[in-house]
């Protein structure tokens, strides 16, 4: 595992990035890293821009700031359009391909598609089981994420629709 993992997510609010962020930064405490989390909103309660950015590390964390991210998962285009210079040349966006249309091929970062929106419409007929979909993607693609701990965060997190989420989280995880 490297010395500093730094995630960031954005997109709309009411998509879950706050809680794909809760849940991802429980799990790396969980496993004994120390986790910085910092959040940010409009001030709609939904549609407006919101955005998680978590900080993982074996070591002190010495700021909390994302700089420049090893994971960008994209909910929006105007999310995407925002981060997607800051993402680590080593690093990698997930998008959703229902909220980002447009991608720049030009970023020397790999970028994956992650069909979350419409995988939630395929396996449960709406839209809100697309972030836990999201992820169980970033549980198989962040360095170190012990996947158990990822789930058992979920789980305490989100109380409700435990066997949904958990196959939410399996679909994401096979999906990438």
């Amino acid at each position: 595992m490297k010395d500093r993992i730094e995630i960031v997510a954005s997109g709309f609010g009411g998509q879950g990035v706050v809680r794909l962020g809760q849940i991802l930064g429980e799990a790396a405490v969980k496993q004994g890293l120390h986790v910085t989390m910092l959040k940010s909103h409009g001030t709609e309660m939904r549609g407006g821009y919101v955005r998680s950015q978590v900080v993982f590390s074996p070591k002190i964390i010495d700021s909390p700031m994302c700089e420049s991210p090893d994971y960008f998962v994209a909910l929006s285009s105007s999310a995407y359009n925002r981060f997607k210079d800051t993402v680590d040349k080593n690093g990698l966006i997930l998008f959703d391909p229902a909220f980002v249309e447009q991608i720049d091929n030009a970023l020397p970062c790999v970028q994956k598609p992650i069909p979350a929106k419409a995988l939630a419409m395929t396996h449960f007929g709406r839209p809100i089981f697309a972030n836990v979909i999201v992820l169980g993607a970033m549980a198989k693609l962040v360095e170190g994420l012990d996947k158990g701990l990822v789930v058992e965060s979920l789980l305490s997190i989100i109380p409700k629709f435990h066997e949904d989420n958990k196959k939410a989280f399996e679909i994401g995880y096979g999906a990438v």
